[in-house]
């Protein structure tokens, strides 16, 4: 997949300036500089403990950084709708539909109009069946489907999703793929953590490389497969023991 011409779409959506997380006295993001725009998909992998789920946390605003400055732009100005569909989905003792209704009603949507909009993003993901049903009974795919359209329901301008197929079958996966290229082709700006690397072949327009807390490649994503330019992506690739940076045998440089 060809990436996209990054320098041509100057405008940022979502910014992290000299962004660090610490948590009892250890860094667990380290100084992280990542400036996204609108267009395109951004896959964020890394290895374990690379700080991609902190990073994902952080932007969305769930986490507050211990330094540095989180911005979000909409259309270069404004705050964008944002929402986030995690590995394990958090949903509520209750039926698929009044989970979906009753995210629209914590966004504000009025009443009388919550309901046609919850089934409406129900039956885009085929859960038109699944309407009444616990939430919490469903299957996997069904619960990541659903996570999907409450997220749908919600219009929003960026969807972070942190390994939203990780725990799924094929079929189950390909289904959550198709459901991310859904949003993409709204307009959403995908923003998505995977340790799959023939997913993020076939989602990636960009890829951003982390590896022990730091961001050390934000690159287009056949650039990337094709040519990393740190030490620690190459092994990353090639299946290996990923080194923390200052523990490679030979300098790395840095894109973050």
């Amino acid at each position: 997949m060809s990436g996209l011409p990054l320098a041509s779409v100057p405008d940022p959506v979502l910014e992290l300036r000299n962004v660090s997380f610490m948590r009892s006295g250890k860094v667990l993001l380290d100084h992280g500089n990542l400036m996204l725009t609108q267009q395109g998909r951004t896959i964020i992998i890394g290895p374990n403990g690379a700080g991609k789920s902190l990073l994902m946390r952080l932007a969305h605003g769930l986490l507050e950084p211990s330094s540095g400055t989180i911005v979000c732009r909409h259309n270069g100005s404004g705050t964008p709708r944002q929402a986030m569909v995690f590995q394990r989905p958090v949903l509520l003792r209750r039926s698929s539909l009044a989970n979906v209704t009753h995210a629209l009603a914590l966004r504000g949507v009025p009443r009388r109009i919550r309901r046609n909009q919850a089934e409406q993003a129900l039956a885009r993901f085929g859960l038109t069946h699944l309407a009444q049903r616990p939430a919490r009974i469903l299957s996997g795919g069904e619960q990541q489907r659903l996570a999907l359209a409450r997220a749908w329901a919600l219009e929003p301008d960026i969807l972070f999703l942190d390994e939203p197929s990780s725990a799924l079958d094929p079929a189950a996966t390909k289904a959550v793929e198709d459901a991310v290229n859904v949003f993409f082709r709204k307009g959403t700006k995908i923003v998505m953590t995977t340790h799959d690397l023939g997913q993020a072949r076939r989602l990636a327009d960009e890829v951003v490389f982390m590896c022990c807390g730091r961001i050390l490649e934000r690159t287009p994503a056949a650039t990337f497969f094709d040519t990393p330019t740190t030490v620690a992506a190459a092994a990353f690739l090639r299946g290996e023991l990923v080194l923390a940076p200052w523990e490679s045998p030979t300098p790395l440089t840095t894109n973050g």
